[in-house]
């Protein structure tokens, strides 16, 4: 309702054609107001201080007590003046104040990540047509970017689809690590600096 510029006077025609016409009905609000409830509707939220979205918390659970994995940062800093980011990931205690479940750093969970895709079988992930799709893209695009050179395949028939998931867990965006984990058919738990499927 609050984007409908119908409630100030105006309509589209055709919807998305950005030609606004003034309608014979008499309008609820004025434009201005409508302009300003528009602005405030698209600032971003506001983020409390310290909050940072990490790529692999709230989808692991504590081998010890169930609890969910949260993570957080360190910071380290060095003599010569350089700092170095650190990124634990440890239960969040949700259901054991006192779980003794020790934190692991991101460089061994992803290295241990990588060795599960080897375990997993990959054609049963949720993901796999939409991974198989992203790789034609890319292959594709790689044809074409490097014009026409027989060395990359234009219509690829064979699709690692397991060393592409292991990129993606080193090199992918937040949400591309996101949902390749949240396409396992098993829960994943963390137990003694240890990740394995339920």
């Amino acid at each position: 309702m609050l984007a409908e510029p119908y409630y100030y006077g105006e309509f589209e025609y055709p919807v998305g054609s950005g030609k606004f016409y003034k309608g014979s009905h008499e309008p609820i609000i004025t434009k201005d107001l409508f302009l300003k409830v528009r602005e405030k509707l698209t600032v971003a939220p506001k983020r409390h201080p310290g909050t940072i979205e990490f790529a692999f918390a709230r989808l692991m659970y504590c081998g010890s007590c169930g609890s969910g994995i949260s993570a957080e940062e360190k910071f380290k800093h060095q003599k010569n003046g350089a700092i170095h980011r650190y990124v634990y990931y440890h239960c969040s205690y949700g259901r054991d104040r006192d779980c003794k479940e020790p934190a692991i750093r991101e460089e061994n969970l992803i290295s241990q990540m990588i060795a599960l895709i080897d375990q997993v079988n990959i054609d049963k992930l949720k993901t796999t047509e939409k991974i198989k799709k992203e790789m034609e893209r890319f292959q594709k695009f790689s044809y074409i970017a490097g014009n026409g050179n027989e060395n990359i395949s234009k219509n690829p028939k064979n699709i690692d689809l397991r060393n592409y998931a292991k990129y993606i867990l080193l090199e992918g965006a937040k949400q591309e690590k996101r949902d390749l984990l949240e396409c396992l058919n098993s829960k994943i738990y963390l137990k003694d600096r240890n990740i394995y499927l339920e």
